[in-house]
């Protein structure tokens, strides 16, 4: 029988998990941790005669089907030339994606790793190199079913939902329909100054989470935000303190990106353009997801008075910031 309703995460408990194993010939020994992930469900499980496998449960609603197996595609044209990914595991049937009770779930290899050391030139130019591969591949071609991340997607329609669906205290809309509206005036002029400039396919979220570090090196997870975009969006996330750190630090990144793959100087304008929008697009997530319970539990500081108090104050320092030169290297 086919389902009529979206299903909701509420209804995902241990043994429905366990059933959508089963039903693709996987079967727990009892085991199973739900690991750190909010905008999906992803759980460790044991399996009998066979080491732990990872197990992903999509937000359903969130991507098509097609949006999702795009993603797989493009994990696995990197597993083929050997760029440290992890891929959906595809089974007897040779499918990536399978359905239970309206549920798509994906399953993964299990991959242990810690945080790589951001401090360390030699690990940053690591991550430069297998960075600067992924995006040899992902230029090849762009996605269809995926998103661009650009001024629209992330920061227009994300102020127009926040505004439509009432999240402003009303005594705060004023101040902050003003610094949204002067901060995407500021991302556009970042744009601008930067040209006409290519997207490729990206990871679209690298940050130290989604790095997983060992002996080896490291190995990219959780492909899950992929989408169209320049390529700065896979690199920027990894800079953090002051302006002096962030150029040391972008600077030991490139040298190990340009190996495979050119980068445009020109996107050096962007850096601060994409931290602005993924701060208006955060609050637009929070806000999006806020009737899922495990939301408020997590993030028992989103939508107070304070919080977005806060985000005026720092979307006021980010349209100074665009403003200013961007960072360099060379």
């Amino acid at each position: 029988m086919t389902r009529m309703t979206t299903p909701s995460f509420s209804e995902l408990g241990p043994d429905l998990v366990l059933d959508a194993l089963d039903s693709i010939g996987l079967f727990g020994d009892g085991r199973l941790l739900a690991l750190n992930s909010y905008e999906n469900r992803v759980y460790q499980i044991g399996i009998d005669d066979g080491p732990p496998i990872v197990a992903k449960f999509y937000r359903p609603g969130r991507w098509s089907d097609a949006a999702i197996l795009e993603e797989h595609a493009f994990v696995e044209e990197l597993v083929a030339l050997e760029i440290p990914v992890v891929p959906a595991t595809r089974l007897g049937d040779g499918r990536s994606l399978h359905t239970l009770d309206g549920f798509r779930f994906a399953v993964f290899a299990r991959h242990g790793g810690r945080a790589p050391e951001l401090e360390d030139p030699a690990t940053l130019e690591w991550l430069g190199r297998f960075l600067g591969r992924i995006h040899a591949v992902g230029a090849l071609k762009p996605f269809v079913e995926r998103p661009t991340l650009d001024i629209a997607t992330f920061g227009t329609e994300s102020r127009a939902w926040l505004l439509k669906n009432d999240f402003i205290p009303p005594e705060l809309i004023a101040p902050w329909s003003a610094v949204t509206t002067l901060a995407l005036e500021g991302v556009q002029r970042c744009y601008d100054r930067a040209g006409d400039i290519r997207n490729v396919r990206l990871h679209g979220d690298v940050h130290s989470g989604n790095v997983l570090w060992t002996e080896a090196g490291p190995h990219f997870v959780d492909f899950d935000d992929s989408r169209n975009g320049p390529a700065i969006q896979d690199l920027w996330m990894l800079l953090s303190g002051e302006r002096s750190d962030m150029v040391r630090q972008l600077s030991d990144l490139l040298a190990g990106y340009e190996d495979f793959c050119d980068f445009d100087p020109r996107e050096l304008h962007l850096i601060e353009a994409l931290r602005t929008l993924r701060l208006l697009h955060y609050s637009a997530w929070l806000a999006r997801r806020w009737d899922d319970p495990a939301f408020p539990v997590a993030f028992p500081w989103f939508n107070t008075q304070r919080y977005w108090q806060d985000r005026i104050l720092e979307l006021r320092e980010q349209v100074a910031l665009m403003d200013e030169a961007p960072l360099w290297v060379g």
